[in-house]
């Protein structure tokens, strides 16, 4: 039976390790994706994507996402400046806050995005 190093004393890293760069490409590759489906999405039905509301992870994950897409920033919602990575809770935070502020208002189509623990990710399409 092997012990772990964290019951050993010796560091973690030999167990696991996190290759930041390929997260940060990961992560941009896949809003890119959630991006263009849903706007191919709206498209379809002759709407458009009012507010987009990314998990507040990382700004440099969502200004790549944004510049390969050319989706406009002043309809993109961030509070990550004023609350940090709030993990879960940055969507549904960031939504409200949106609403709070008038930016997002009855009869929008709001593009919710999100990764989390394990790589995964999702998108919802939302009409308010």
């Amino acid at each position: 039976m092997v012990t772990p190093p964290s019951m050993t004393g010796e560091p973690l890293s030999p167990w696991l390790k996190m290759n930041g760069r390929e997260v940060f490409r990961f992560a941009v590759c896949r809003m890119i994706e959630l991006i263009e489906d849903a706007q191919i999405e709206v498209q379809r039905i002759g709407k458009r994507i009012d507010m987009l509301i990314p998990h507040q992870v990382n700004q440099r994950i969502i200004d790549a996402a944004l510049e390969s897409t050319d989706f406009p920033a002043d309809r993109v919602m961030i509070n990550l400046d004023r609350y940090g990575n709030t993990s879960a809770a940055s969507v549904p935070i960031a939504l409200d806050e949106a609403i709070g502020e008038g930016r997002a208002k009855s009869g929008d189509t709001v593009l919710l995005v999100a990764f989390g623990g394990g790589l995964t990710w999702g998108s919802a399409l939302l009409t308010l």
